[in-house]
């Protein structure tokens, strides 16, 4: 989990307000710190921890915050740190499964201005662009936009596109990538590892871009999550190790645990179709139908063949509410 620092960054280089057209040290403001507490008996306690710590942006000016998703699922209580060190308690207002997202609302005052949504669709690879965590100049970096492509994580997650950039932010949590006009292009997730054509190995951050937001902004803001059918579940990480796709965890209780399924199974059909791929896993899965649909996999389990059926859930019914302060 990302945290984040009170130290200056030694490197990358830091942006000059100067070189902007636009107010720097003014949309800098808007990017907050978020502080989490969660419950030892959530689902996600055991992966995510019990306390965590990132950023978030204000993205208006009643004080709605958008961040990482997994910042907050499953928060008891929740405050959020402007840069002018005013700290006030929020509320989770709602979270995207689909793309990670999550709505944060202040339940006081800030002060602090909002940042306007940009368009993530129109930036391509090689533009400079800039990283920014709570802490202003310091805890803001330049950086180059290197990729974007598809992104599976081994928690059931799939993005189409998804946007990479180097030098990585250090605390990528929630962080918020601006673009030169001074919108907000997407919010930071991860940092992964990625391979140069000579085989050396670089850091970089992989943000969720933000047209991903404004389709839900108003299903989050109104019903906590979007509107619409609900993807099939199953509870558990799927690794891809040597070509194979390897569960890695299973949560108790969930889909894929009442099923029996097994840490260490390696997951090789999934309605009698071979799949192979993570991304290709989780899509397929999805396409079986909504929420409560049975999946028939078929799995390798010590050498030898077996055919599993889960009955899926949606995800958000396994998770505790987020509780109002």
């Amino acid at each position: 989990m990302s945290e984040p620092s009170d130290q200056e960054m030694e490197s990358p280089e830091r942006p000059n307000p100067e070189e902007y057209t636009f107010d720097l040290n003014a949309t800098l403001a808007s990017v907050v710190s978020l502080r989490s507490q969660i419950p030892e008996d959530a689902l996600t306690a055991s992966v995510l921890g019990t306390e965590r710590a990132g950023h978030g942006v204000i993205i208006a000016d009643d004080g709605l915050v958008v961040t990482i998703g997994y910042l907050i699922t499953e928060a008891e209580s929740l405050w959020i740190t402007t840069n002018a060190g005013v700290t006030v308690p929020g509320h989770v207002v709602g979270y995207d499964q689909e793309t990670g997202f999550a709505l944060v609302q202040a339940l006081q005052p800030m002060g602090s201005p909002s940042m306007a949504l940009g368009d993530s669709g129109a930036i391509e690879v090689s533009d400079e662009l800039i990283t920014a965590g709570y802490g202003g100049l310091d805890q803001a970096i330049k950086t180059i936009l290197i990729a974007k492509r598809e992104f599976a994580g081994y928690w059931e997650y799939v993005l189409d596109e998804a946007l990479f950039t180097a030098p990585p932010h250090p605390n990528w949590g929630g962080a918020a990538l601006i673009g030169e006009d001074g919108e907000l292009l997407g919010i930071g997730s991860l940092l992964v590892q990625q391979t140069g054509e000579g085989g050396q190995q670089s850091g970089a951050n992989m943000i969720i871009p933000i047209n991903l937001l404004k389709p839900v902004l108003d299903d989050l803001r109104m019903y906590g999550k979007r509107n619409g059918a609900t993807r099939p579940w199953m509870g558990f990480l799927v690794q891809e190790v040597s070509h194979h796709l390897v569960v890695s965890g299973i949560y108790d209780d969930c889909p894929a645990d009442v099923a029996g399924l097994q840490v260490g199974d390696v997951i090789r059909e999934v309605e009698g179709e071979a799949i192979s791929g993570l991304a290709e896993l989780f899509r397929r899965i999805w396409r079986t139908g909504e929420a409560g649909v049975d999946v028939n996999l078929s799995i390798m389990r010590h050498r030898e063949s077996m055919s599993i059926t889960v009955h899926s859930t949606d995800r958000d019914s396994c998770l505790k509410s987020a509780s109002v302060h």
